[in-house]
Parts: C-alpha cells; sequence; structure tokens
C-alpha cells in the first residue's frame, strides 16, 4: 500500500512539473509570436528569455518535484497503463494557462506603451516582471489538479517557499542593479509601473483554481445516478 502511495505521488509531481513548464513556455511563445503577428517590437529579449527558462521556471518546477502526497491520493481510481502523461484534461489546461499568462503579459506591454506613452525600455520591463511575478502564483495553484490551493496549504512545501523567494530576490537585483540591468536590458521599476502589474499578478493563478472547480463540479455530475 505504501508504495502504490509514493508512486501515485511521484506520477502526480511529474504532472504538475510537466503541466507547470509546458504551460509557461507555451506563454513564452506565445507572447513573441502575438507581438509579431500585431506589429509589435518583441516584448522579451534572448536574455530575459533564458532567465525565466533557467530561474523563474526551473526553480518552482523542482520545487513540485518534491510536493508531499494530496489528501485524495488512494482514493482515487486506478489510471489506465496507456493513459498519456499530458491527457486531454491536461492538454485543455496547459492552453488555459498559456492563453492567461499571454493575455496579461501582452496586456500590460500595450498599457505601457499605449496607455502610458511609455519608451520600450520600460514597457518591456513590466512584460518581463509580469512574466515572473505571475508565474509564481501559477506555481502554487498547480501544486494540486484537482485539491484548492486554501485546501493543500500556502506553506506546506517549504522547497517552493525557498525556490520563490530565490528567483524573487533575483528578480529585484536584475531590476535594480545597474549593472544587471545593462545585461539583462531592464529598467528601474517605478511606482505607476507596479500599479500596471499588481492588480494581474494572480489572474493566471485563478484561472487555475477556477478549472479546478469545474472539473469537480463536472465529476459530481457523472457521479450522480441517471
Amino acid at each position: 500500500v505504501a508504495a502504490v502511495e509514493q508512486g501515485r505521488v511521484i506520477y502526480s509531481n511529474i504532472r504538475k512539473t510537466v503541466y507547470f513548464l509546458l504551460s509557461c513556455n507555451f506563454a513564452e511563445v506565445a507572447i513573441i509570436f502575438g507581438a509579431i503577428l500585431v506589429g509589435w517590437p518583441a516584448p522579451l529579449t534572448a536574455i530575459q528569455l533564458l532567465w525565466l527558462n533557467l530561474l523563474t521556471d526551473g526553480a518552482p518546477a523542482l520545487a513540485l518535484g518534491l510536493e508531499k502526497a494530496e489528501p485524495d491520493v488512494m482514493n482515487r481510481r486506478p489510471r489506465s497503463p496507456r493513459e498519456r502523461i499530458i491527457n486531454r484534461e491536461m492538454a485543455i489546461g496547459i492552453a488555459f494557462q498559456a492563453f492567461a499568462l499571454t493575455a496579461v503579459v501582452l496586456g500590460v506591454y500595450a498599457w505601457g506603451i499605449y496607455g502610458k506613452g511609455a519608451m520600450h525600455d520600460d514597457a518591456m520591463t513590466i512584460a518581463f516582471a509580469m512574466l515572473v511575478l505571475a508565474e509564481f502564483p501559477v506555481a502554487y495553484a498547480v501544486r494540486s489538479e484537482n485539491v484548492p490551493l486554501l485546501r493543500i496549504g500556502l506553506f506546506s512545501n517549504r522547497s517552493m517557499q525557498f525556490a520563490v523567494l530565490l528567483a524573487a530576490a533575483m528578480l529585484m537585483l536584475v531590476l535594480y542593479v545597474p549593472g544587471l540591468q545593462k545585461a539583462f536590458d531592464t529598467v528601474t521599476l517605478e511606482g505607476w509601473m507596479w500599479e500596471i502589474i499588481a492588480p494581474l499578478i494572480f489572474v493566471p493563478a485563478l484561472v487555475v483554481e477556477a478549472q479546478k472547480l469545474v472539473r469537480a463540479r463536472l465529476r459530481r455530475r457523472k457521479a450522480q445516478p441517471a
């Protein structure tokens, strides 16, 4: 029984890691592609994308691999050996999540340029910070595919706290240390920029939580006798 439980935990954590990495990476591709389609300059540079993949995506993904067993892990029906890791349900979730991240990043980028009349470097910094910061709540939300985050507990995975704090601290260095600003094509994030970013940071994570609620409702309907 213990071996079955551990096997389910490992498989579940692999799915969470894949979900997080693919949704974030697809969003990064879609952000560049979307900007090209509408004729905007690239919102992210190559060095910023490298930073996102190595640190912002990498550290939380490792923490997801250390997630503990979910409350209902032994109450689930056995999965089919033929079922793929990326099944239909996960593919839909990745698509919604990538769209949410893309929408908020391109939204703040466009608002920076056209709403505030900011320079391209300012708007690019806003987009970069928005994507980095929005991925942190998503990393927390995908700690379970079915259980709401508040039920799991915000601080039950210590590795996630360390990963997010490390990535956030490194982001602050990139945004406020002059030498790193030059290397990563960023500028100092001023107050009006935070006003644009702050209200939207949690939108992609809320999309994840909404998907959990929808899936739970659909499962209850299927379980009800005809």
